[in-house]
């Protein structure tokens, strides 16, 4: 069998509802990439009909899609977006690994390469800085959107619509320089527009200074950001800033390679 599913007529037991679907999506492979109600019952040990109300329910959200032909299923469009948008995500990783290091090189300090997640922003990969005196990071790293260059270079970009729901989900002071008024953030977030990268005056971390720019698609949307972090003390507001041109370049290439024409001149 392909897994043992748990079978329950609790009502209550909604997450083995969502284990059997889930075991039910992963049944089909290259080999069979169709079947019908009575296959998969009998490869996931459980009753015909407590499989038909599965499928019924991954029809109506789209991860299946059921052949009129034949009765039988298959997996579904909504299955095939969000494999590409992991795709998506490690394409834009991959591609953006030697941009980094030309960023790092010429910068000194810590680069590092992040997307949206959950009203978040996530770093995807970085290269620190071979200096002493360096900023870290990490891949997997959560980060607030609005008291980091990254996050407020991609939110920038964004619909009126998440723009707002980062708004209401309420904007944490993280330092004394943090924006925490609406009005605020959104005037910021109209001159990242205009001049096109953003920057964090130890607003996240104090000590810490960074410069983001946006990453788009093929699509022309914002989806990553690069930026250039360290110490207050190395990038002084001056020197940070002087860095809007290295961080742009970096960020039109990667956005090149990933499809992007919206910003050829």
């Amino acid at each position: 069998m392909a897994g043992q599913a748990k079978n329950s007529d609790d009502g209550s037991t909604r997450l083995s509802s969502v284990a059997n679907a889930i075991l039910l999506m992963k049944t089909f492979s290259d080999e069979r990439s169709e079947m019908g109600i009575s296959a998969l019952a009998e490869r996931l040990g459980l009753a015909k009909s407590t499989v038909h109300r599965l499928a019924s329910t991954l029809v109506e959200a789209g991860m299946l899609e059921q052949n009129k032909e034949t009765g039988k299923y298959r997996l579904g469009l909504a299955v095939f977006e969000l494999g590409s948008l992991v795709r998506r995500k490690i394409d834009i990783s991959f591609e953006a690994k030697p941009w980094l290091m030309t960023l790092r090189e010429q910068t000194g300090e810590t680069v590092d390469l992040s997307i949206l997640d959950h009203g978040g922003v996530v770093c995807v990969n970085f290269l620190e800085s071979q200096k002493v005196n360096r900023i870290s990071s990490g891949i997997g790293l959560r980060k607030p959107v609005h008291c980091t260059a990254e996050g407020k270079a991609m939110i920038a970009f964004q619909p009126a619509a998440a723009i707002e729901r980062i708004i209401s989900a309420g904007l944490e002071q993280r330092t004394p320089r943090t924006m925490v008024d609406a009005a605020t953030l959104q005037e910021e977030l109209a001159k990242i527009r205009t001049r096109g990268y953003a920057t964090d005056d130890e607003e996240y971390e104090i000590g810490v200074r960074s410069i983001a720019a946006p990453i788009r698609d093929d699509s022309g949307n914002s989806v990553a950001a690069v930026g250039v972090t360290g110490p207050t003390q190395r990038l002084t507001k001056s020197r940070l800033l002087a860095l809007a041109g290295n961080v742009n370049e970096a960020a039109k290439a990667i956005s090149l390679r990933l499809g992007d024409r919206s910003r050829i001149f």
